[in-house]
């Protein structure tokens, strides 16, 4: 079984969100739900990237790297935007 970090856009907040998870499609619905948290201030979050990581610690790992690095220019190259 996959675990995988992944990044999310918000054309509407022009922001990205990054995160981990087993399984993207119901975690894209949970964002895209009402809820409480950054990524309720906007409906339109789509997946921009993903990686596979055979661990759940490996994709969190992934995350928090990404996330340390606090820099869109960053993030935009790893997506490829």
């Amino acid at each position: 079984m996959a675990f995988f970090a992944y990044i999310l856009y918000s054309a509407t907040l022009d922001r990205y969100y990054v995160g981990s998870t087993q399984d993207m499609s119901v975690r894209l619905e949970e964002h895209l739900k009402n809820h409480r948290g950054f990524t309720s201030k906007a409906k339109d979050w789509e997946v921009k990237y993903t990686e596979s990581h055979p661990t759940r610690s490996e994709a969190l790992r992934r995350e928090g790297q990404i996330k340390k690095w606090k820099s869109r220019k960053m993030i935009e190259r790893l997506i490829g935007d």
